[in-house]
């Protein structure tokens, strides 16, 4: 399969808000429609979810609708107390570490805090969690073989509708029982696909995305200890340092798959109906004609912190401000209880994730010195 990259600040925010340019395979994508691409392509579920990820047009408002009733700035905030007893939580663990024993913080800390977050919000039980990380985790891999990726895809949809006839039976004060409800009072509204579709959605990128914000924004304050100390002491925020660690280390290097509606020239590229795109977020944020000469320092006092990180235009992430109230509440008190915190490995020992999607590091290696 064959897509044009697209690397360039002002053409990618022109098409992603361009009319012309759809995420729905079923209508735009002739190597789908012709049934060309096989089921045990990895990345099959990118394009295969029937949710607002791979809706366009008026489809695309309906469904977002539905969901962004989870991510006003209300609810959003509701969940701050719940993310701060989570956090504290994780921290006590990582205190009873032996002293000086590494120990992998993206394991340990940057993982279970969203997922626990959002399993929480959705309602997933307790013992369907460590299953969820490990398909969530499969969904990124992009160097899974076709079997892998026939068995995530599996295992994704049991957990899935297991949580779904679950919650219809047993409703709760969480996200699924209203998406049931709203599917269950007007099937017009949301079909059963669209349903469970939707959760996975909203379930995995709400997890996957917010642990590799976490785990560069640690890894970047540990590599470069005098931005750590511009926060410290108060001559810059942690938003600032979540802003910046967006744009220099984008959750999501690489996000699949858009299509052409019709032809389309930019800047003399001419992207002909039907042609896949992806969206290069990750080259974006180190464009030098947008974001200076300097774009591979990571430097919290950069006046231009812009990013697409989270997207742009229509599928802007209805969950963005959730992922940096998260990374807001967790990285202070990170830093404030081991004020010692340091890699374990050198910073070129860190490897990456196995994606060309996910952009965090394998394991993130780290000592844990509590304060006084």
């Amino acid at each position: 399969m064959v897509a044009w990259a697209v690397t360039s600040s002002d053409l990618l925010r022109k098409l992603l808000t361009d009319p012309r340019v759809s995420k729905d395979p079923r209508q735009h994508w002739p190597q789908w429609i012709n049934g060309e691409i096989p089921e045990d392509w990895p990345l099959h579920i990118w394009v295969s979810v029937q949710n607002m990820f791979t809706a366009y047009g008026t489809e695309h408002t309906r469904l977002r609708l539905l969901v962004s009733k989870a991510f006003t700035a209300r609810r959003t905030e509701s969940q701050r107390p719940r993310i701060e007893q989570i956090t504290e939580n994780l921290l006590g663990d990582l205190a009873a570490t032996p002293p000086g024993q590494p120990v992998d913080l993206r394991e340990a800390f940057a993982s279970p805090l969203p997922i626990e977050v959002i399993s929480q919000l959705f309602g997933v039980p307790d013992h369907s969690r460590a299953d969820l990380r490990r398909v969530a985790d499969g969904i990124f891999d992009t160097t899974i073989t076709p079997e892998e990726a026939l068995l995530v895809q599996r295992d994704l949809y049991a957990i899935m509708h297991d949580l779904v006839d679950s919650k219809r039976n047993t409703p709760g004060d969480d996200m699924t029982s209203d998406l049931i409800a709203a599917r269950d009072n007007d099937g017009s509204r949301l079909t059963e696909s669209e349903l469970v579709d939707t959760i996975i959605l909203m379930v995995t990128a709400g997890y996957e995305t917010t642990v590799n914000l976490l785990d560069h924004a640690i890894t970047a304050l540990l590599t470069h200890p005098d931005q750590l100390e511009l926060v410290r002491t108060g001559q810059h925020s942690w938003d600032d340092v979540i802003e910046e660690t967006l744009r220099w280390q984008p959750p999501v290097a690489n996000l699949p798959l858009r299509y052409a509606v019709d032809d389309i020239e930019l800047d003399g590229i001419k992207i002909r109906k039907g042609e896949a795109i992806v969206a290069a977020f990750a080259a974006v944020g180190r464009e030098p004609s947008y974001e200076g000469e300097d774009v591979d320092r990571f430097d919290i006092a950069r006046p231009n912190k812009s990013h697409l990180s989270f997207g742009h235009g229509p599928h802007f992430c209805v969950g963005s401000s959730l992922a940096r109230l998260e990374a807001g509440i967790a990285l202070p008190a990170l830093f404030d209880r081991f004020p010692e915190l340091s890699l374990a490995v050198p910073p070129e020992q860190l490897q990456p994730v196995a994606s060309f999607i996910a952009n965090g590091h394998r394991a993130l290696p780290v000592v844990c010195t509590p304060g006084t």
